[in-house]
Parts: structure tokens; sequence; C-alpha cells
């Protein structure tokens, strides 16, 4: 039975609705974009004769004159796509019916579904949600049609004045507006349900869009159990009930059950984690005898909560893929999302759209490329381009302009880490995310060298076998870029290249080595005493404070300085200690997993830090004291300069016969001003030791992590510090859980949401001996982890390790999360603004 492939999953579901798409002009938002990008979709689009696709949030008027299919008649339908629920995305959808005034038709497609809408407390939206939006935009419509010779159209999204914010939750009866959907002005709108809009990295693994709705969804409300509002709560065992339930658990498990029905799986669902077995339970809730009755594909679905196993996506493992989303820049989001609603902010996530410095690299032999042609080419076009927009009398500046665009050309050439145009025909990614770096990299390598004996290039440059280098990748990227045909040709490799000759530079990869080795100390020494592991995060602490001071005298960036760790970076490895010690050492009489002393220590390192470097790593926890931190600094400074002049200021005050006037009230004054900064300067530090002191606090939350984790109590899940010969020592949770999965091993806290008819057997026929037995996640030939909180790339790949170690090649693995962490991004959920801290 063949696997399943969620990217062509993906480009299926295009497909079912070309009859939407043919001759219309396709919107996609910043969510979508995400993952039709990483699914190599937009050939797609133009295979089926859309006329463009255009970004939904920067939407302009020239939009309708890109026409991709050479159509010369105007434009009259129009296909909007969003992964955000109706309401986030209205006034985008209201701009763009506004800008296209001959459009006749709009065809809406949202991944969220009329159920998740009408359950969100964040939609005023009703179960009816497609029919009543359609009746709301085209009033919304009408209405701004009958005033659009009163407001100016590049005031914004924000004049438009609209039904939908004024909706309650009640149905609405519109008599105005007939069953069509179609208002005065002969709009038809129609809105629709598209469920597969995720961004698969390989066909096995895939996240949800970083700026959808559901990615960016709340997943913990703040309690004494909760560690961050992008988080699960920690599993103490206490579910809550499911009308009370976080929207970010609401609307995954909506998502995972349209999921299901679309690829025709029937799920056997199982959950690890409090959170988890809430997203089981409405998934069950959801269930019904038609669903479980028609001919579907068995398969197991395994829910599991992230806080079951934090120190993974906090620390630096050995992928190649991790370190190219950890080294290379994100792509900006569109607008920030962190707004409160009902009490419960959403999330803004990081990009999944990695931008490539292809430009960098190749304008170092910026002679070469000049002589291909390709610079000229690129900037006739934008020249072309700049004059149809800017005013005529602004032509002759062009030239000043074009110095400095040439200049700046290479620019135009970075791009996103998947070439789109060849992604499907060449899937680079996916051989790659299941290697670690030496084989990773050493992969990439070989692909760029069939590609050059492809081209018939030849390159001086001497190979090392069994490595790869910056300098090999470099020259061949060059190689391979020199030809225009050459480049466009082979876009794909050379983009995913350059992405790893990036994250193999000297700057990146001696800072990840540097974060590994730091964790390695931390996990040996967690092995041993609590003493040698507090005394191991106090030195990181103050190294890394004196790393800073060092880099920030220097006026010339200091070479020597690179790979060292900055104070923010200490911080995260003193929650990786932190979490380390709860896991080794029983909990002291002072709450933490360390004694009053080896934790007084720990804080005065901090506070010394501080106090040298106020602003460094823009903590929260100092939210509020920064700048009076900063003014302390700048006045202790000033005061030692004062009190170090030169020799011949000291011959002039000696000789100076006015000090004798200085006794008296001037003197008092100046005592008592130094008094009231002394004063001021106590109180600073009160309020700064408060502030450590909380932070402590939540750590000692994170360090009770496996004694607050009721599926962690018993050990057998637990991760196991030092490096013996156990395989599965320094191996995440996802490994550890599959590897007992297929080989049936009981696993405490795993619970089976029985399925309607399960229920039923049990409940009724049961009583008469009929009962069912419980099936086993091991029996089913497809088996989806879904992590509540977000995966990583080293997880991808030891979950690929766990099934092939198991022998069961028949096994179909799919691997998804919530969305892609790195260590930045743990570090902002627990101690960044979105952190319960």
């Amino acid at each position: 039975m063949a696997l399943i492939d969620v990217a062509i999953s993906c480009l299926n579901s295009i497909r079912e609705i070309e009859e939407h798409v043919k001759d219309a002009i396709v919107y996609i938002d910043a969510g979508c974009t995400e993952s039709f990008q990483l699914a190599g979709a937009f050939p797609l689009f133009l295979e089926l004769g859309a006329r463009a696709v255009c970004s939904l949030e920067n939407m302009t008027s020239l939009d309708a004159v890109a026409d991709w299919n050479s159509k010369f008649d105007c434009a009259t339908r129009i296909v909007i796509m969003t992964s955000r629920l109706l309401n986030d995305a209205h006034r985008y959808m209201l701009r763009c019916l506004s800008t296209h005034e001959g459009v006749r038709s709009c065809t809406v497609f949202t991944s969220i579904s009329e159920g998740s809408h009408s359950a969100c407390p964040e939609s005023p939206l009703g179960p009816d949600a497609y029919r009543e939006y359609e009746t709301l935009l085209v009033q919304d419509y009408n209405e701004h049609t009958k005033k659009s010779d009163k407001v100016p159209k590049d005031e914004g999204v924000s004049k438009f004045s609209s039904a939908l914010e004024s909706l309650t939750m009640e149905p609405i009866i519109n008599e105005n507006v007939d069953n069509s959907s179609g208002g005065a002005e002969g709009l038809v709108v129609s809105v629709h349900h598209f469920p597969l809009i995720i961004c698969p990295f390989t066909p096995r693994a895939f996240v949800l869009p970083s700026q959808g709705s559901v990615a960016e969804a709340c997943l913990s409300r703040q309690h004494e159990d909760s560690l961050s509002f992008g988080l699960p709560p920690i599993s103490t065992g206490s579910l809550s009930d499911t009308d009370d339930v976080p929207p970010g658990a609401t609307l995954t498990a909506h998502f995972l059950y349209q999921l299901a029905l679309k690829m025709e799986l029937k799920l056997e669902i199982f959950s690890l984690g409090d959170l988890s077995k809430n997203v089981g339970k409405i998934l069950t809730d959801m269930s019904s005898l038609y669903d479980v009755g028609r001919r579907k594909r068995s398969a197991g679905l395994l829910l599991v909560d992230r806080t079951l196993d934090l120190i993974t996506p906090c620390c630096h493992g050995d992928s190649l893929f991790d370190r190219i989303f950890s080294s290379l820049p994100r792509a900006e989001r569109f607008s920030s999302q962190a707004q409160l609603r009902q009490g419960l902010p959403s999330i803004d996530r990081p990009s999944l759209d990695v931008q490539v410095p292809l430009g960098e690299l190749l304008n170092e032999e910026p002679s070469k490329i000049r002589d291909s042609g390709l610079p000229q080419g690129v900037e006739a076009f934008l020249r072309g381009w700049d004059s149809y927009t800017s005013d005529p009398q602004n032509v002759g500046l062009l030239n000043e302009c074009d110095k400095k665009s040439i200049a700046n050309w290479t620019e135009i050439l970075n791009g996103s880490l998947v070439g789109t145009e060849c992604f499907r025909g060449t899937p680079y990614l996916e051989a790659m995310i299941d290697r670690r770096t030496k084989d990773g990299s050493v992969l990439v390598k070989k692909w760029l060298q069939e590609a050059l004996r492809r081209e018939n290039i030849s390159v001086n440059v001497r190979f090392r076998p069994g490595y790869a280098t910056k300098p090999e990748l470099q020259a061949m990227i060059r190689a391979l870029s020199q030809s225009q045909s050459s480049l466009l040709k082979n876009k794909g490799i050379i983009q995913l290249a350059a992405a790893t000759a990036a994250a193999l530079d000297e700057s990146q990869s001696a800072k990840w080595d540097a974060f590994s080795s730091a964790e390695m100390m931390l996990n040996v020494s967690a092995g041993d005493t609590s003493q040698g592991l507090a005394a191991q995060i106090s030195d990181l602490i103050n190294k890394s404070a004196v790393a800073e001071l060092q880099a920030k005298k220097s006026e010339k960036p200091d070479t020597s300085l690179r790979g060292l760790l900055s104070f923010r970076d200490a911080l995260l490895l003193t929650i990786v200690g932190y979490i380390l010690a709860g896991e080794n050492f029983p909990t002291s009489g002072s709450g933490g997993p360390f004694s009053w002393q080896e934790e007084h220590f720990l804080k005065e390192a901090i506070v010394d830090a501080v106090l040298e470097n106020p602003s460094a790593g823009n903590l929260k926890f100092l939210n509020g004291l920064t700048e009076e931190l900063e003014g302390r600094l700048n006045r202790l400074k000033s005061e030692d300069t004062k009190e170090t002049p030169s020799d011949d200021q000291l011959d002039i005050d000696a000789l100076d016969d006015d000090q004798w006037g200085k006794w008296g009230e001037e003197e008092e004054d100046a005592e008592n001003s130094k008094a009231d900064e002394s004063y001021d300067d106590m109180q600073l530090k009160l309020d700064l030791r408060d502030r450590v002191d909380s932070l402590f606090r939540f750590l000692h939350k994170l360090s009770s992590l496996r004694t607050r984790n009721l599926p962690l109590r018993e050990g057998s899940l637990a991760s196991e510090s030092g490096f013996s010969g156990d395989a599965s020592g320094n191996k995440g949770l996802l490994y550890r859980l599959i590897t007992k999965v297929l080989s049936k091993e009981e696993i405490p806290g795993l619970e089976y949401h029985s399925s309607t008819v399960g229920r039923l057997f049990k409940s009724g026929f049961g009583r008469f001996g009929l009962g069912q037995a419980k099936p086993s996640l091991a029996d089913q030939s497809v088996i989806l982890v879904f992590v509540i909180g977000g995966i990583n790339g080293r997880e991808v790949l030891e979950a690929q390790e766990a099934v092939s170690e198991s022998g069961r090649p028949d096994i179909g693995l799919l691997i998804g999360g919530t969305t892609l962490l790195t260590p930045d991004d743990m570090f902002e959920l627990l101690l960044g603004q979105f952190s319960h801290f």
C-alpha cells in the first residue's frame, strides 16, 4: 500500500478547485504563501489557468495586469485563499474587492471550518458561518461602494466600516440580500472550506503556517500550571472542562478532524498530556457513525504535549536543517497579531520563509557575474517597472539610483530555502532533513557536483572527501551561477547550497558548536552533583557577561570573540540546566533543585551581569527597569571620568582659592544629592533583585517538569542524562515514545479515545460479551504523531531513526506540529512577551 505524501495531497486539493481558479486572479494570504511555497504549488496554479497569484495583504491595482496566461479581457473573477478566521481576513478581502471594481464573482477558500468558526470565541460567526459571511461581505462591499466617492482609496484598510465588527453571536437575518449572496452591484460571493493549507517540509513531516489562525491561537490560559501562551500547560492530570479549553486546542482538533476527512483516514486517537487529551475528546465528539462506517484507511493519531519535553527544542542538536533555520534570517511578518482577545493574545510565530543570502555569495566575485549579463537584465526590468509607476519629471533621477542599485543588485537573487519552481521534481529538502550536519552537507556537495557535470562546468577546487566546507560550496555555487540558463535551471539546489554554506560559516557554526559543547557539559555535570552543575551555569553567566562587555567596548568587531555566548544565550543554557537539575536531583527545601547557597551565587551572577550591561537581550523580566539601569550605569561612568582628571587639571585646582568657598550650604547640598543618588541606587538594586527572584521562581517551575508532568513521573519516558552506552539516553521524547509504541511497551499516561462504535460496544453490547478490544498504535500501518506546541528538525530525524531501528519498514510515519521551533523561539516562548513568567 502506497505511503501517504502530505505534499502531494496539498497539490491534489488545489487541482480539485480548478474550475474556480481558471481565469481568476488568485489572492493568497501570508499563511497560504508559506504553505504553497513549501508544497511547490505556484507552478500548479499557472497550469490550472490562473491569471496571477498575488499577496492578499500587499495587493495593488497592478495585480490585474500581471497576467500569466495572456488574457486580453478584464478579469471578472477573484479567488481568495486564507489560513485565517474569516473575520481576521475580512479587511483585506474588502479592500481587494473595492480595488478591483470590475469583479463580479468572488470565491473565498478558508482553512478554518464552519465548526471552528462557531466554536472559537474569537469569531462572531455562528454554526452557518460561511453563509453568514457571504451575506456580510456583500453588505460591506455595497456600503463601501456607495461611500467610495467620499473615502479616498489610499487611506488603508482601517477606514472600512464593517458590519462584521458589530456582529453578535446571533444568526443574521437580512431580507434585502437574496440567497445567492449577490448585492445591488451584482457581486456574487461564495465561501468554501479548503483544509489542506499546511507546510510540508517532506512528504512525511509538516507544520502549520506560522501566520495562520491555528498556529497563532493561544494554547494555555494563565494559571499556576501554565508556562507560556504558546505552549500547553503542565500535564498534572487535572483535566479542565472541554468547554473551557483555550482556542488553540479547539482549532487544532477541528484541523486534525478535517485533515483526516480530506486524506480519507479513519483515526484511532491516542493522547499523552492534558491538552492533548482535551483535543482527543473534541475529536472523538466530532466523529459520527457515518464517518466510521465509510470505507477509509485506518490510521493511528498520537497527540503529544510539547511541555512533556522542553529540553529537546531548547538544545542545539546535530541537525543541518535546524542549523539553517536558526542561522538565516526569516521573512518579516505582515502585521502583528499579538492583540488581546477574550484576555488571550495570539502568538507571533516566526515566519517559515528562510531568506537565503545567495547574493552575498555571488557578490564576492562581481566581475565574473557581470560578464554573464544577468545584472543588466535584472536592472532593465526594474527600471521599466519603476518608470511605469514613477513621475515622469523624476525619470532623470534614475541615473543616480542606478549606480546604487547596481552595487546592490545581488540582493534580488536572495530567495527562499525551497525553490518552488523545481521542488517537486528535485525534493532536496526531503533527503537533507533525514541526515545529520556532516552527512547533510556532504549530500549537498554531491548534488552540486552532479549539477556541474550536467552543465559541463569544471571547478578548480581541491575537494576533501567526506567533508563539505563553505569555500568548496561557494566555489561550486559561483561556477553554477555564471550563466543565466544554468542559474535558473539549478535554482533549487543553488538556493539550498547557499543556505548550507551560510549555516557552515565560521560566525554561525562557532556559536552553534559553543552551544552544543556547553549543553554537553551541563548534561555531564547533571549526572554528577548539583554543586558541579550550579558551578557550570554560574561560569557560563559570568563568561557571557565578560564577552558582551568586551564586544561593547571594542569599536571594531573582534574575530576572537566569535562563538562566545551572550548573556541571553547564557539564560537559555540556564533554562536547560534547571530542567536537567530537576530530572536528576531531588527538590531542596528552597523549592528548587539547588541549595540556597548554590542558587544565591547564580542570582548574584545574573544581577552583576545585568548591572554591567542592562540592555543585553531585551529581557522581559527587566521591563520598566532597563532605562533606569542604563541611566545608573552612565552616571557611574561619568563619575569615574571626573574622579580621574589629568595632571594639569590637578595643579590648577590646587591653586584655586575659590575651593574654600564650597564649604557650608553648597557642600551640604552636594552631600544630600549624593545621598539621594545612593538611595536611588539601593532601591534600584532591590527592584532588580525582586525581578531576579521572580525569574528563579519560574526556573523552579521548569525544574519541576518531571515531577509535575504525570506521564514522566514513573521515569520510563523521562530523558536520561550522561553519555553512557545507551543509544536513547540523549534522544528526545518522540524517539523514546515511538520506540516504545512500536515495541508494544506499556506507556504511562497514554490514553485511548474510543470511537463512536467503540463506545457503543463498551456501554451496550459489552454487557453481552461483545466488547471491543483496545487497539494498539503498533498495529496501524499509518501513524500520525502531532506535537501540540511545535517540533524541530532533530525530532523528525530521530523519529525516522526509531522506525528504521524497529524493523518495521511497513509503517508509514507522519510527523506534524503546531509550528517549527528553534532554540531562539523557545527562549521567546519561555522568557519573552508570551511567557507566563
